[in-house]
């Protein structure tokens, strides 16, 4: 009965250790945002090249310059008010872990194409740009 005992206390403590020992990595990192594309990678933060912001998923924050500064905001600055996330293109950094996504800026801007900045082209529902006329001299030549 003794034996019983102690193999029964080894065995429940065996059991704890082994169930203490065991690791449960779940890495959540947000739910997409439903402009992003529908093919979405499970990433920190997303770069969208035309304008030159992050948006990081988890905390649904945009990252975006500013007078020399990094700010993070819940909504896209004024002058972005009119861009087409839905539309616009979407880069999965998926090399980077940590805070600062801008740090690799003027990489980003190099391998993903230079944003246009405040003076991006606004698109109306159909895609035309609004305001832009190609005018006379810019249709074929007869």
């Amino acid at each position: 009965m003794k034996k019983l005992k102690y193999l029964v206390i080894v065995a429940l403590f065996a059991m704890a250790n082994t169930a203490q020992s065991q690791v449960s990595v779940n890495v959540n990192l947000g739910t997409p945002p439903v402009w992003a594309p529908a093919n979405a990678v499970a990433v920190q933060y997303y770069y969208l090249p035309e304008i030159g912001v992050y948006y990081d998923v988890p905390a649904e924050r945009y990252i975006y310059l500013r007078n020399g500064k990094w700010f993070r905001s819940a909504a896209l600055p004024a002058q972005y008010r009119y861009y087409d996330l839905r539309h616009g293109r979407t880069v999965y950094l998926t090399d980077y872990r940590g805070n600062a996504p801008y740090t690799f800026y003027k990489t980003h801007k190099i391998k993903y194409g230079k944003p246009a900045g405040h003076s991006y082209a606004k698109k109306g529902n159909n895609g035309n740009h609004k305001g832009k006329s190609k005018g006379k001299g810019h249709g074929k030549k007869k």
